[in-house]
């Protein structure tokens, strides 16, 4: 790699949000402008704590369980996803849900449920207690073990060693999602593949910049929230990459002057679930501190939407028959 005396950024693209968080966000906004505050949501809506103070601050009520949200009342469910128990639990509660999980977790609950049919064990990884595989694995609880790592896979025992299946989460980083995939079929030769790669596309796409840019950098910094998965990846992406180092931070007021010794090439980077403000103000923090030049490192175009929730939809369909009806 060429060296350089000047002070520069590499910016990661794509990086920031993805069209599944995008999507979440937008249906916590809409439902506060539609039916007014509060609007409870279940878990944080997407993994970043700016979203979540901004969104608390218009009159989003986050809490951990349905059974905290007052009968009757409204509350989305989070782009994690969740279990059958707990659309389950919101029916008890006649609560009026909207459902903003990811069409791409959606996805991954489907091949679960079609697996479990089947009875075969689901070898499910990713990482216990996070939202999304408490949802994935509730489809099918008594079909489906949990592995955590590479290092699992040791020590697992199934019923039935040729009717087996992985499936993954969603936000993993992909080189070791690959090496368990790997020991799980030297352990279990017949394991069997998903229809398609679980691991989402903007989780793959920023972890692939991040590998094009580290190389050349000092120092990356990836904007994200410390219960991110795929902003905690990015961190371990870059480090085996050729990075000299990395740190994750919420926004620019983390960033540490202690980094800065000796480091010309600055990597910029950021999670699935990060808007693109805080993003702007680390780079603002670079430029105070020398790093003007700013050089956009694109490894891909994503231009992926997905439609909003059919509860918000229809709510808004519903809006424009009142206008229309006043008019």
């Amino acid at each position: 790699m060429p060296e350089t005396s000047t002070k520069r950024v590499l910016l990661a693209a794509p990086r920031g949000y993805c069209a599944g968080v995008d999507r979440a966000v937008i249906a916590v906004e809409k439902a506060l402008e539609l039916h007014g505050a509060p609007v409870y949501v279940r878990k944080e809506i997407v993994h970043n704590k700016y979203v979540v103070e901004t969104l608390a601050d218009r009159g989003a009520i986050f809490v951990d369980e349905t059974d905290q949200v007052p009968e009757g009342a409204r509350v989305v469910f989070s782009a994690h996803g969740v279990s059958p128990a707990v659309r389950a639990a919101a029916e008890r509660r006649s609560l009026q849900t909207i459902d903003a999980t990811c069409p791409l977790v959606t996805k991954v609950h489907k091949e679960a449920i079609r697996f479990a049919r089947d009875e075969r064990t689901i070898l499910l990884i990713g990482h216990t207690g996070h939202e999304e595989v408490e949802g994935t694995a509730g489809e099918a609880p008594e079909h489906t073990i949990v592995v955590n790592s590479p290092d699992d896979v040791d020590t697992l025992e199934v019923p039935d060693p040729e009717n087996v299946v992985w499936l993954s989460q969603t936000t993993l980083s992909v080189d070791e999602t690959m090496e368990t995939v790997r020991r799980l079929r030297d352990r279990f030769p017949a394991l069997q593949d998903p229809p398609s790669d679980d691991i989402c596309y903007a989780t793959q796409n920023r972890q692939v910049a991040v590998k094009k840019l580290s190389p050349e950098c000092d120092l990356v910094i990836v904007v994200g929230s410390a219960n991110s998965s795929n902003s905690v990846r990015l961190v371990e992406v870059a480090l085996q990459s050729g990075a000299r180092a990395s740190y994750r931070v919420d926004r620019a007021s983390e960033i540490d002057e202690a980094w800065f010794d000796g480091v010309t090439t600055v990597g910029v980077t950021s999670g699935a679930s990060v808007p693109e403000i805080l993003v702007r103000d680390v780079l603002d923090a670079l430029a105070a501190r020398g790093y003007e030049t700013v050089e956009e490192v694109r490894t891909a175009t994503e231009d992926l939407m997905f439609s909003l929730p059919r509860e918000i939809r229809a709510d808004l369909k519903a809006k424009e028959a009142e206008r229309a009806l006043r008019a």
